[in-house]
C-alpha cells in the first residue's frame, strides 16, 4: 500500500471527480417495446437516448384544414412501416399551421404498429452517426424528428444533416427516416442578394451560386409538404373542435354560440394569425374563463 500524503489524495479525488463528470451517464438501454419516443441528450463528448413519456394525445382526425398534407405524410409513413421505399420529409410553412401536430399525431396513430420517434435538437445533429448506430439493429421503424429547424450559413450541423440525407457514410440505416419541420422552405435565411448572379445558359436562367447552395439541403428531402394559414371557415371549424375537446376533458358541455364565434374571430385578429395553434389557444382561454365564471356563480 502506498502511503500518500493528504494533499495528494485530495488532488487525486478532485481529478477523479472531474473525469467522472466528463463520462457519459450510466443509462439503462431503452425498452422500445414500451417506449414510443426518446430524446437525444448531449453529455460531454457524446450523448445518450433518454426515454420520454408521450403526453400529446393529438389524433389525425382532430387536425382540420390540412387534409392533403395528412394524406401525403400518412401514406409515406405507412410505406416506411411496411418496409417499402419511403422518403425523408420536410414540412415547412406558416407558423402554428399544424406541422408539429401532424408529426405527433402520426406517432400516436402508428406507434402500435412499431413506429418509434427520436427527437434531436439542431445542435445535436453532429451526433447523427451515433444515434443511427444506437437503433439500426432494433426491430422497429424510427422517425428521427428535428422540430422547428432553421440554420445559419456555415453551421456544422447543417453539413451533417446534408451528408445524412445525401447517402454518404453518415446516411441513415434502413429502419430510420428523417422528418423535419421548419418555417423556412430551404431551412436557411434568404436575402435579396442571393438572387443576384444568375446567368443564362442556352437561353435558360440558372440560379446564382448562393441560391444553389441554399436549396441544396432542402432538395435532398424526397417530400416537401407546405402548410398555409387557414381560411376563416377552417379556423372556425378548428375552434369548434378545440372547444369541444377542452369541454369534454372537464366533463362539461358548452353549446356553440355566435358569441364564441365572434370572440374567436376577434382573437385571431389580435393574434394576426388564423391557424390551428391560434384556435387551440383561444379554446383554452374561452373554456377556462367560462368555467371560472360558472364556479364564481356557484361559490360566490
Amino acid at each position: 500500500m502506498f502511503n500518500l500524503k493528504p494533499d495528494v489524495v485530495a488532488r487525486l479525488e478532485r481529478v477523479l471527480s472531474s473525469v467522472e463528470m466528463l463520462l457519459p451517464k450510466a443509462i439503462a438501454a431503452i425498452d422500445w417495446e414500451h417506449c414510443p419516443a426518446a430524446n437525444w441528450r448531449r453529455h460531454s463528448f457524446s450523448g445518450y437516448l433518454e426515454p420520454v413519456r408521450v403526453t400529446d394525445t393529438t389524433t389525425l382526425q382532430e387536425l382540420l384544414g390540412i387534409e392533403e398534407q395528412k394524406e401525403v405524410m400518412v401514406n409515406n409513413t405507412r410505406q416506411f412501416i411496411a418496409g417499402l421505399p419511403a422518403n425523408n420529409a420536410l414540412l415547412w410553412g406558416s407558423r402554428g399551421s399544424g406541422k408539429s401536430s401532424l408529426v405527433k399525431a402520426i406517432l400516436n396513430e402508428f406507434a402500435p404498429q412499431g413506429l418509434r420517434f427520436i427527437q434531436v435538437e439542431k445542435e445535436d445533429l453532429i451526433y447523427l452517426s451515433e444515434i443511427f448506430n444506437a437503433v439500426e439493429n432494433q426491430p422497429y421503424r424510427f422517425i428521427l424528428l428535428c422540430d422547428d429547424l432553421t440554420f445559419e450559413v456555415g453551421e456544422l450541423s447543417y453539413k451533417m444533416l446534408k451528408s445524412a440525407l445525401d447517402g454518404s457514410v453518415y446516411s441513415a440505416p434502413e429502419n430510420v427516416l428523417i422528418y423535419v419541420t421548419s418555417n423556412r422552405r430551404h431551412l436557411l435565411p434568404e436575402y435579396e442578394s442571393d438572387h443576384l448572379g444568375g446567368k443564362f445558359v442556352k437561353g435558360e436562367l440558372q440560379q446564382s451560386e448562393a441560391m444553389e447552395e441554399k436549396v441544396s439541403l432542402s432538395d435532398r428531402f424526397g417530400i416537401w409538404v407546405a402548410f398555409y394559414a387557414f381560411s376563416q371557415d377552417r379556423y372556425i371549424d378548428a375552434v369548434k373542435l378545440n372547444v369541444e375537446k377542452e369541454s369534454s376533458l372537464r366533463n362539461v358541455q358548452i353549446p356553440w354560440s355566435s358569441e364564441i364565434e365572434r370572440d374567436a374571430i376577434q382573437w385571431s385578429h389580435d393574434k394576426s394569425k388564423r391557424c390551428g395553434r391560434t384556435a387551440y389557444q383561444f379554446a383554452k382561454n374561452w373554456v377556462g374563463r367560462y368555467l371560472l365564471s360558472i364556479n364564481n356563480m356557484l361559490h360566490p
